[in-house]
């Protein structure tokens, strides 16, 4: 499955804005973006068939990732932590549409 993505990787300056997203296959999201996550500052975003954004986002404190589907009108999201191989076990199964339902575990978050 192919999806568009953005990022940025604070360590080493490099960004792609969601307007200049990139096309990417899952399998190459996990082996090129996944381990460059490293900071609190660093994140992925991963767009769908229909425009919805699924946001990664490491946290170091925890040694694990935020994911979440956010939702910009309701200034929230649904989310959840997972580790890495978990993450990257999602990110191989994602559908080409993205909702709550695709990821088991989510919980509401107001920003």
């Amino acid at each position: 499955m192919h999806y568009r993505v953005f990022y940025l990787f604070d360590r080493s300056g490099e960004s792609v804005s969601s307007a200049s997203a990139v096309e990417m296959s899952a399998r190459t999201i996990c082996e090129q973006l996944l381990p460059r996550l490293q900071s609190e500052d660093d994140y992925l975003g991963i767009i769908d068939a229909e425009e919805n954004i699924l946001q990664i986002l490491y946290e170091p404190d925890t040694f694990c990732y935020w994911v979440e589907l956010p939702l910009d009108a309701a200034k929230a999201s649904y989310g959840r932590h997972l580790d890495l191989e978990p993450l990257r076990e999602l990110i191989l199964g994602l559908p080409a549409v993205f909702d709550r339902g695709s990821i088991p575990g989510l919980e509401y978050r107001p920003w």
